[in-house]
């Protein structure tokens, strides 16, 4: 029997979409506008943490100080033009459409400021999937944690009912820190070592759709696993 309490929050990057053309040409413009070499950006390990911490670590590189300057830059230039060069993963739409079909409540939780999640995913028709957006506020809810927390309170979503699936550590450190369990997802930007903490790992969005229907079916106790 369908349990129609459970919810179940998506990272958005590496997730549902593959975001990385967008990433890299934001970046590569900030590079250029502050007096640097754009073929010497290296953004392994970059995509999915808070926006801060990805544009410290690149400029770092470089010796430059300028973080909140490369931040506002690449804001600029991604909500331009670098977020419509998004693309859904294939399969995402099938398997979202199979878990609303099992009464399944979606919601997205991502670091990416939730003015960018939401035109991206209007953008790629599938915003109207999900109960709600959430993605960082600046001055308030900037880390995945953050996130995590203002949609249970939000929503008041019991967190016993409620699953992460993401595929960084942040996701699965992010919902620890709420007693949520995690599927973490192997098609995306992490590596499956520093995914070791979630209760489940899949390779392809239909056996994540498969293995959450038997979640909600009763069939997988979400503490032990399968």
């Amino acid at each position: 029997m369908t349990v129609t309490s459970h919810a179940i929050l998506f990272d958005l990057d590496g997730t549902l979409v593959d975001s990385e053309p967008g990433i890299r040409a934001s970046y590569r413009a900030v590079m250029r506008e502050l007096g640097h070499d754009p073929d010497r950006l290296d953004l392994t390990g970059l995509i999915g943490p808070p926006l801060e911490d990805g544009m410290a670590k690149v400029l770092a590189r470089e010796g430059d100080t300028r973080v909140a300057e490369g931040v506002r830059l690449y804001r600029e230039h991604y909500g331009r033009e670098g977020l419509f060069e998004t693309r859904l993963y294939p399969g995402i739409v099938d398997m979202l459409d199979r878990l609303a079909k099992d009464h399944a409540r979606l919601f997205v939780a991502t670091s990416k400021q939730t003015a960018f999640a939401r035109r991206i995913l209007e953008h790629l028709g599938l915003a109207p999937r999900f109960v709600a957006i959430q993605g960082a506020e600046p001055g308030g809810v900037e880390r995945k944690a953050d996130v995590i927390g203002a949609l249970l309170a939000a929503h008041d979503l019991p967190e016993p009912l409620t699953l992460m699936v993401g595929d960084r550590h942040h996701d699965v450190d992010g919902a620890r820190a709420h007693g949520l369990a995690t599927i973490g997802v192997l098609w995306g930007y992490g590596a499956r070592e520093e995914l070791a903490g979630a209760q489940w790992l899949v390779d392809r969005p239909a056996e994540l759709s498969v293995l959450v229907t038997r979640i909600l079916a009763g069939g997988v106790d979400p503490v032990r696993g399968a």
